[in-house]
């Protein structure tokens, strides 16, 4: 098994409501109010944090863009910044 990986169970209710276990709750980096995924995975399923998923899909998707963009060190961003920034105050 895995150094970071622990076992952990919870109770099905009879509406199909789960309790996520306090240990598992602090892994994921989700509190109160907060929403997770159920990525189903043949007979796997895994509890992810919406947010944090959501951002690795992001950065998967954009993976590259800065290079095609020409974007290729942080002088580059920030002068694209600037000529944004400046086209916006002259629009």
């Amino acid at each position: 098994m895995l150094a970071n990986a622990f076992v952990d169970n919870a109770k099905v209710m009879a509406k199909g409501q789960v309790t996520i276990p306090k240990d598992v709750r602090e892994a994921l980096g989700v509190t109160s109010g907060d929403r997770i995924s159920f990525i189903v995975e043949g007979s796997t399923v895994r509890i992810v944090n919406s947010a944090v998923y959501a951002m690795q899909m992001l950065q998967g998707e954009l993976e590259g863009e800065a290079e095609q963009a020409g974007l290729t060190s942080d002088d580059d961003v920030m002068a694209l910044v600037k000529e944004l920034r400046n086209e916006d105050e002259n629009a």
